[in-house]
Parts: C-alpha cells; structure tokens; sequence
C-alpha cells in the first residue's frame, strides 16, 4: 500500500530526520546495503526538507503546548511534526500520538 502511495503521489517530502531514522533502521538491519539503497532511491525520488530557524520555532511551540498538555512525544517525532507545520504539509504515519499535536495534519498510509 506504501509503495503504491508514493508512486501516486505528486511529490513527496521528506524531513531530514526521517532519512536519518531509516538509516540507522537500515544500518541495524540484516539487510543492512538492501536497506540503505531502498532509502537512497526514496531520497532520490523525493524533495529533502531540513532544519532552519522557523522548524525550531515550530518546534519550541509544539513542545511547549505538549508539555502543557502533558503528553510528551519523542524527540525526534517533534522535530518532524515542526517540519510538517512550518511547510503546511500533511503527514503521513502510523503514530497515533502525533494527533496530541495541534494543527497537525496527519493521514496513515
């Protein structure tokens, strides 16, 4: 279903820590080069979104309103959420948790 999705889609986006995370999947994986050259060919077919001043700014705002609400996400999951926000950009997961985020578009995939 994932495959299919992205072959549909227009463009894809990918944060930059994503690819990171896939990586680190990919490094400690028993198909270690497989892996890594499956997330090479997304990247290659994909628009690579990194951080600047505004992801940190979305960031310290999404933080800042989960800490008030009490339901901390992982790190790295907030990063991608700022991504998400600072680019108005839907985000496609599987964790549920990032609906404890305000003004976040999500779909699952």
């Amino acid at each position: 279903m994932v495959k299919n999705n992205l072959a549909q889609a227009k463009e894809v986006f990918l944060p930059s820590i994503v690819i990171g995370e896939l990586c680190y999947d990919a490094q400690k994986s028993g198909r270690k080069q497989a892996n890594l050259a499956r997330v090479d060919e997304l990247v290659a077919n994909g628009t690579v979104l990194g951080c600047d001043a505004e992801t940190a700014r979305q960031y310290g705002e999404v933080k800042n309103q989960l800490r008030l609400k009490g339901r901390p996400l992982p790190e790295n999951d907030i990063w991608i959420a700022a991504i998400a926000l600072q680019h108005q950009l839907v985000l496609v997961t599987r964790d549920a948790h990032f609906q404890e985020i305000e003004n976040l578009q999500t779909t699952s995939w």
